[in-house]
């Protein structure tokens, strides 16, 4: 069998692969005859016990190294396991484009195929290595009908070599075997989720800070301590950003001469897109992602203000206008009938009112609120319904100085910003019903949030989040079913109904809420950890049981400004307060 080359940086295996096939249903007979595939190695270790494992070993293997040499240590290692055993059988998954042409249509995230690997050490010391392969009996996939003719004729074109780092060594082998799957998870996890191109002139010193954060951050989202909104996102721009150098890459390499000026130009926006992307993830990595991401403004939008001549505006929406709807407005009202919201609110000034009579609707508008405007339904709030645009990150976002919803059902589709957010200025909501589907409603520094006989529920996170120095009324609400995002273990991350961060501490007054089947607390205070006088693992809680305790809570309670007064509090501690 021909002897693999390392693989050169960004070099996509397959590509000019012709012989490809229309991606058939199970059920339909294209000639093939897979058996099922055989369970990998890392099935015989629990889940987490696994990932734990594998961030102690990178954690271990990187301490004392410089970021240039990062690369190398990685590649020592894994040859070390790789030496012991010459041929083994794994799983080599790769990408649904090298066999079918129309495989975007379904949902398939690889192609799997039983191999036998034959391994020999490369000539190069290249961190990109590359393994023999060839079909193991009984032929075996994920894809039940795919022809072993045209898997024959893939690695044919690939000469049998495919990069290692796609193979995944199966169960019931030695001990050898198994040390080869566990080194070849921790590569993975190491550029997977650790390595950074831009860490190359980091000291030892610095780098093994990075990486030991960047695991912190990691155990962090697996954990469900940061909610899993947050880290759907922080991961997508992670992608991204990898994807975005690839796409740089192999454009540059496709310059075989000296550069035109358009290549010149197309080649600098790659660039700056690539080096705006990599500023954002530095600020999410600096800040942990103990926030929904960069606290920068969402909102870009310049305010206009009042009209010139002083008067406002009622906005109607509604599919078809009738006397009956505005029958009780005053013969001077100005009226404007809009059948979509977007429009509506994109032809507000300060001081207009936009009125929803009973219908569904979307507006991606209101994730750049600006204006000084009231947004109110007609009838029950559950005959106006607003859903948010998935293809958007936010839903509500508010930076008027007085804004206010009022009779309205929102429901949070996609998004994964917080369904609320306050980022300056005073928003009041009255009366709305909020399905959250990301993080709940957020009110970061400076701003402030009114929010009385309404309902918020199935928030991923907390149902009301008050950031450093913001400001809560809540009054006669219901918050139930809310931090619910997969968690193994009650930890930091289920932080209950309504959530504060005290440095510097923000205000909350509290009456007459129902505060209920939440995962976690009813109020979790969310304290750094050099402000707590008593350190200990995981929730700090205070309830009823000790005078101590109870001096403690009803110490950050007059500090934070905390009013409360006929509240339900239902879940597990009234109120209680976390490490961060």
């Amino acid at each position: 069998m021909a002897s693999c080359a390392a693989e050169e940086p960004g070099e996509e295996p397959g590509k000019g692969t012709s012989r490809r096939l229309p991606l058939c249903s199970q059920g339909e007979d294209t000639g093939g005859d897979a058996a099922p595939l055989p369970a990998q190695c890392s099935s015989q270790v629990g889940a987490m016990k696994r990932r734990d494992t594998v961030a102690l070993y990178c954690d271990q293997l990187l301490r004392g190294c410089r970021a240039e040499d990062a690369n190398e240590a990685m590649s020592k290692y894994l040859l070390e396991k790789l030496k012991v055993k010459e041929k083994w059988l794994g799983i080599w998954k790769t990408n649904p484009e090298l066999f079918f042409i129309n495989f975007e249509d379904v949902i398939i995230p690889f192609v799997g195929v039983l191999v036998e690997v034959t391994w020999k050490p490369p000539q190069s010391s290249s961190s990109n290595l590359k393994a023999s392969i060839s079909i193991a009996e009984p032929f075996s996939s994920n894809i039940a009908n795919i022809p072993r003719e045209l898997v024959d004729n893939v690695l044919e074109e690939l000469d049998h070599c495919v990069p290692l780092l796609e193979v995944y060594p199966i169960e019931g082998q030695n001990t050898a075997v198994f040390d080869i799957a566990q080194a070849l998870d921790v590569v993975r996890f190491f550029y997977d989720f650790l390595w950074r191109d831009w860490d190359d002139d980091e000291s030892c010193e610095a780098y093994a800070a990075l990486i030991e954060e960047r695991i912190k951050i990691w155990c962090d989202i697996e954990s469900g301590i940061i909610p899993a909104p947050i880290g759907h996102r922080f991961r997508k721009h992670l992608e991204k950003y990898k994807n975005m150098h690839l796409e740089l890459v192999q454009y540059q390499s496709n310059i075989k001469e000296e550069p035109s000026a358009e290549e010149a130009v197309e080649c600098w926006k790659k660039y700056y897109e690539l080096v705006m992307l990599c500023g954002l993830l530095k600020i999410w990595e600096d800040l942990r992602l103990r926030a929904h991401g960069p606290l920068t403004p969402r909102i870009l939008r310049r305010r206009k203000g009042y009209r010139s001549d002083g008067k406002p505006v009622t906005h109607i929406v509604a599919k078809t206008m009738t006397a009956e709807m505005v029958k009780d407005f005053s013969v001077d009202t100005l009226i404007q009938q809009h059948d979509n919201l977007n429009l509506a609110l994109d032809s507000c000034y300060s001081g207009d009112n936009v009125v929803i009579f009973p219908g569904k609707y979307k507006a991606v508008n209101l994730s750049m609120l600006t204006e000084d405007i009231i947004i109110k339904g007609v009838g029950r709030p559950e005959e106006i319904v607003v859903f948010s645009e998935p293809t958007h990150e936010s839903f509500v976002v508010s930076k008027g100085q007085n804004v206010k919803l009022m009779h309205l059902t929102l429901v949070q589709q996609g998004t994964i910003d917080g369904i609320v957010v306050v980022e300056s200025g005073h928003m009041t909501l009255v009366n709305c019903i909020l399905k959250c589907e990301g993080t709940g409603v957020c009110v970061l520094t400076g701003a402030s949030l009114t929010i009385t006989d309404s309902e918020i529920t199935g928030a991923q996170g907390a149902g009301v989040e008050l950031y450093p120095g913001s400001t809560a009324n809540l009054e006669g609400n219901k918050i139930h079913h809310c931090s619910n995002f997969n968690s193994s273990e009650t930890s930091q991350g289920t932080l209950g109904g309504i959530n504060i961060k005290v440095v510097p501490i923000p205000k909350l007054k509290m009456k007459n809420n129902h505060v209920y089947s939440n995962n976690g607390h009813g109020v979790t205070i969310l304290q750094p950890t050099d402000q707590l006088s008593t350190v200990a693992e995981g929730i700090l809680e205070f309830t009823a049981s000790g005078d101590a305790e109870e001096d403690t809570v009803s110490k950050l309670i007059q500090d934070l400004s905390l009013e409360m007064s006929n509240n339900t509090l239902d879940d597990i501690n009234s109120i209680s307060v976390v490490n961060s």
